[in-house]
């Protein structure tokens, strides 16, 4: 009994090896989006596809560039599943506040990247992001006529996992169950490259997701191919030859707040123009020795975050006419306002535009020539002591005594009986709206129509993590 104890004593003593688990910072699907997002940047592309979108995180991404102003997500989940990810990509409140410069159109389609559909035809780049895996024998087949012959775009990014790099991860076969293949960067550069000859492309060759030193000769965790098409005007006449061909179910379409738009660009056309005007009257009231001080290069103290002319713009202003007041109004010529480089950007220097833009929004002169507000505001009314309180309840003879008083008590108040229901602070900790969102399910590379957001079904980067 003795020797039995002293033999499992010995056994728990061994140490059993363990192999330091690979991890990515940031996250290896963050630093795929973001060798998308830069290259978009870097050329300012303006129509961009993600095939097998998933949950559309690469187009969230995508929408905050100012350059893009089409975005087109492509995924064989069910319908409502696509739905559903196209609400987060609806406009936020500050995307109205503050409006695009230009128009951003996104599009979610439920189809096949091994369907043809015209919509899709001109586009500056096609993302095929952790997609090819997935396709079997056949699909795969058909892809590059599709994409490469069909679609043609200026530029094609795809993406796949280096089986390479497996063994850090102690995979066998695959890294996820789904993936019909994986790809040694030999076999993934040697049909890039014959997809790249047949259908007229260049490709370059990276990745993403460095190994731990000492596994340098493994490469990247993720491969990626750069195809750029060789002839320059090959997807504008793609688009004039290819009949019309609607495959691809549209379910989700949402047009951004812009600048293009004259209803947003009234009213921050209108902000900004008074911003400038307030700006001149309170100058314009100063007394001469300061009105001097204010234009030395220091700004005013009350616009303190304005940035420095440049020589042109003061140019303009020095030879633009100047405001001027009329007993109690102050003008502000329209000429003096185009002299500001924004102002007349966002009306293309023309007065007739911004007088049209600002009829409806702030008051002009008689004549249309210039924006017209009182010289000199209302002085505040002080707060009299010796007001009756009851002069008070006469103007507003249903607000209740001390309105504003904080410390007021309710006699009849019951604070034990406070109905939670009309407590805009009350949280239900068991109630999840339509907006509730469990970080533990964020797949952003999942693909199976099947299982869209199933936190059991294994992601793609299971091994990435």
């Amino acid at each position: 009994m003795e020797e039995k104890n002293t033999q499992c004593e010995s056994e728990s003593e061994v140490e059993i090896p363990s192999v330091p688990a690979i991890t990515f910072d940031p996250q290896l699907y963050i630093q795929r989006y973001q060798f998308v997002t830069d290259l978009v940047n870097k050329y300012q592309l303006k129509k961009v596809a993600d095939m097998g979108c998933g949950d559309a995180s690469l187009l969230r991404h995508l929408k905050m560039y100012p350059c893009v102003q089409v975005l087109v997500g492509v995924d064989i989940m069910r319908d409502h599943a696509l739905q559903w990810i196209g609400y987060n990509l609806s406009p936020l409140v500050a995307d109205y506040v503050l409006p695009r410069d230009l128009d951003l159109t996104v599009t979610l389609y439920q189809g096949s990247v091994v369907e043809k559909d015209s919509r899709l035809l001109g586009f500056d780049l096609i993302t095929c992001i952790e997609l090819i895996e997935h396709l079997n024998s056949d699909d795969l087949a058909r892809f590059p006529e599709v994409v490469f012959g069909y679609l043609s775009p200026s530029m094609v990014i795809i993406s796949t996992p280096n089986s390479e790099f497996n063994p850090l991860f102690e995979v066998k076969t695959v890294r996820n169950s789904d993936h019909k293949f994986e790809w040694s960067r030999k076999e993934f550069q040697s049909w890039a490259l014959g997809v790249a000859e047949t259908y007229d492309y260049s490709v370059e060759f990276t990745g993403v997701g460095e190994p731990p030193a000492g596994s340098e000769s493994v490469g990247f965790c993720t491969q990626i191919g750069v195809f750029r098409k060789n002839e320059g005007k090959a997807a504008e006449l793609c688009v004039s030859e290819q009949p019309d061909q609607h495959i691809y179910n549209p379910v989700y379409t949402v047009k951004y707040p812009s600048l293009q738009q004259d209803k947003y660009l009234k009213k921050v056309l209108a902000q900004k123009v008074l911003d400038e005007v307030y700006k001149l009257r309170a100058t314009y009231l100063l007394p001469v020795k300061e009105q001097e001080e204010v234009k030395k290069p220091s700004s005013l103290e009350w616009f303190p975050y304005e940035p420095p002319l440049s020589e042109a713009e003061k140019a303009r202003i020095a030879a633009a006419p100047k405001p001027f007041s009329v007993e109690d109004k102050f003008f502000v010529p329209l000429q003096r306002l185009l002299a500001c480089t924004r102002l007349n950007q966002l009306v293309g220097g023309s007065e007739e535009r911004m007088r049209s833009l600002l009829a409806s929004e702030i008051t002009l002169s008689s004549d249309g020539s210039a924006v017209a507000i009182v010289l000199h505001d209302p002085p505040n009314v002080p707060y009299d002591d010796d007001d009756d309180d009851d002069d008070y309840l006469d103007d507003y003879p249903d607000v209740p005594d001390h309105p504003d008083d904080p410390d007021h008590d309710d006699p009849d108040h019951d604070p034990d009986h406070d109905d939670p229901d009309h407590d805009p602070d009350h949280d239900d900790p068991d109630h999840h709206g339509p907006d509730h969102h469990d970080p533990d399910h964020h797949d952003p590379d999942h693909h199976d129509p099947d299982h869209p957001g199933d936190p059991d079904h294994p992601p793609d980067d299971f091994w990435d993590l």
